[in-house]
């Protein structure tokens, strides 16, 4: 039996693979013991106790961008919390920590070291983020799901993979998928997804494309994000959700996407083959364009810019792609040999490498 503590979450990015390698724990060792670490804000705080994991909280702690008050109180509540989980690795004997970045990682990374507990990095960003990069050079292993993410001891894992993302690469239906989904099993379906979060530009287009898109024959899935704010449109082929716990259906039913290019999404659809229009987001270290181009590269996805993203091009670019089955196709055999469909089952080795050799064939 292993004690295993997982750390990450805020986003959809950090929450996604830390689930996928929690569910394959289960399955894979069912006398093991996972615990979550993780803050009150995060998404964490709602899909981990969903899938019936234990989830211990910390307090948020970003990284001070500016010298303020804040900045000041930095190091106290950093210390703060670091103790906490030392607290928590020596009360319930964890063996390893397995952190996803985001704010729970850093103080993770710190209570392993000072806990003498071995912890495993994993990197889901081309470009990877100041705790994974600041934790990599002390850590016992680190994965990334991208080849070219530079990290110390990088190890290409791959992303894992929700067990339903898994499920649905083998033996995905499309025609019962859209019809689980209250969709035309009939028609052309288009998914539209910014992430958790949502993104402006591309809910404002295709809410602007609606009647368009109707007139062409596509449907629409519109997962709008949980940020989203718009109003009610009238159109018989526009089905919209804040949320989709079922991102499994969603991408079974579609036969492209138009979506933002974080790490998770990237590698699900890619995975998965199905043909993409990423619409990188166009704030930060311009990550989202770094984890597109692989995919983008070997021809099972377009990349266009933000800005660009208009009523026009879905009139111009959209509509022909996801009406030509020839090139889809072509596209969707391309993403799946340019993707890593086993990421779950690589992470989980690379962690279970770190352990003592006694405790790996102790399930």
């Amino acid at each position: 039996m292993t004690v295993y503590l997982l750390a990450g979450g805020g986003t959809g990015g950090h929450v996604n693979p830390l689930l996928a390698l929690a569910e394959a724990i289960r399955t894979s060792e069912p006398k093991s013991e996972v615990i979550t670490l993780g803050t009150a804000e995060g998404l964490e705080s709602r899909l981990v106790p969903l899938r019936g994991f234990e989830l211990q909280i910390i307090e948020k702690l970003p990284f001070p961008r500016k010298l303020d008050g804040y900045a000041f109180a930095f190091p106290i509540k950093l210390r703060r919390a670091v103790n906490q989980i030392v607290k928590l690795i020596e009360e319930r004997k964890i063996e390893v920590v397995v952190g996803f970045g985001g704010y729970a990682s850093a103080p993770a990374y710190l209570a392993a070291k000072r806990a003498k507990v071995p912890y495993v990095i994993h990197e889901a960003n081309a470009l990877p983020g100041l705790a994974n990069r600041l934790g990599a050079r002390s850590a016992a292993a680190v994965g990334v799901a991208f080849a070219s993410t530079k990290l110390p001891k990088a190890v290409t894992t791959g992303m894992p993979l929700r067990v339903e993302i898994e499920e649905a690469i083998l033996k995905a239906n499309q025609l019962s998928a859209r019809k689980k989904l209250g969709l035309n099993p009939d028609v052309a379906t288009l998914l539209v997804t910014g992430g958790s979060l949502g993104a402006k530009r591309i809910n404002e287009t295709i809410a602007a494309a609606a009647g368009t898109l109707d007139a062409a024959g596509i449907q629409v899935l519109h997962i709008t994000g949980g940020s989203s704010d718009l109003g009610e449109i009238q159109s018989p082929a526009l089905v919209r959700m804040k949320y989709c716990d079922r991102m499994d259906l969603a991408i079974a039913a579609a036969d492209l996407a138009v979506a933002r290019a974080g790490a998770s999404t990237v590698c699900e659809l890619g995975a998965f083959g199905l043909p993409s229009v990423f619409v990188p987001y166009p704030v930060g270290n311009g990550e989202q364009r770094f984890n597109a181009a692989g995919l983008v590269a070997a021809g099972g996805a377009i990349l266009i810019n933000d800005a660009d993203f208009d009523s026009d091009s879905v009139r111009d670019l959209v509509i022909p792609l996801i009406s030509n089955t020839k090139e889809l196709k072509r596209m969707r055999l391309a993403a799946r040999k340019a993707s890593i469909s086993d990421g779950t089952i690589r992470l989980l080795q690379l962690v279970q490498s770190v352990l003592p050799a006694n405790q790996r064939s102790d399930k």
